[in-house]
């Protein structure tokens, strides 16, 4: 299983060029689909996202994973192994937080000596063809293997933003949701939000804060857009009270 996570905008030919790529090397991959729209070259709070989402999926999954704003510099094209699933992409911040939350990581430097690449489409030139590879369980080329322990990997903490909000206008933070009492209320701006489980549980148009189906803490509103009431943009700052 191959889950595609990018910032390359769900309309445009991008995403269907990782497809083709895959599907040239590997024919009988299976391709999930799941975020185009990882906010534009925003590292710091894609590797929030990325994390979040990867527990959702079974060991062996594959992330095809690229927000690239360095393409074509010095940065690593990289192949992480993280409790046992594969993470593909490049070595500039993405995997991070997989990384400092796992229990076992491994960094596979990609050797791209052997691709045919274009100066800015690393994605469809070298990562496509490699997790579809692993998907596949061919060998992929490594130039460089090294391993992290718990004693060598820099700790994580959750990022008290915005990470990410959809299209219904409710806002994920960075805040994993089981490190705050359900009895505190999140400042953010001049708002103040109290918990609820469920959006029926507020009046329409009220905002509230609730755990999300990943594990996150998100901002919303029943039956409407969180992220135009509270005047929201990814990034801003939420604080917990």
């Amino acid at each position: 299983m191959i889950i595609l996570f990018t910032d390359f905008g769900r309309t445009g030919p991008y995403v269907g060029q990782l497809h083709a790529a895959i599907l040239r090397q590997c024919p009988e991959a299976i391709v999930i689909d799941l975020l185009a729209d990882v906010p534009a070259f925003d590292i710091v709070h894609a590797a929030h996202l990325l994390d979040a989402y990867s527990h959702q999926f079974p060991k062996g999954s594959v992330f095809l994973s690229i927000v690239d704003p360095g393409v074509g510099s010095e940065r690593e094209p990289v192949v992480i192994e993280a409790d046992g699933r594969y993470y593909v992409g490049p070595f500039n911040g993405l995997f991070d937080i997989v990384i400092s939350r796992s229990r076992f990581a491994y960094k596979n430097i990609i050797a791209s000596s052997g691709f045919n690449l274009s100066a800015s489409f690393h994605g469809r030139d070298i990562f496509a063809p490699v997790a579809a590879m692993i998907a596949c369980r061919h060998e992929y080329p490594v130039s460089c293997r090294a391993e992290w322990n718990i004693s060598s990997k820099k700790p994580s903490t959750d990022l008290y933003e915005v990470i990410y909000i959809d299209n219904f206008g409710n806002a994920f933070t960075g805040i994993r949701a089981g490190t705050v009492e359900r009895c505190a209320y999140l400042q953010i701006g001049r708002y103040r939000l109290k918990y609820a489980k469920v959006f029926s549980e507020c009046p329409v148009g009220e905002c509230f804060w609730y755990e999300n189906s990943i594990g996150l803490i998100e901002l919303a509103a029943n039956c409407a857009s969180a992220a135009e009431l509270l005047e929201l943009t990814v990034g801003s700052p939420v604080f917990v009270l």
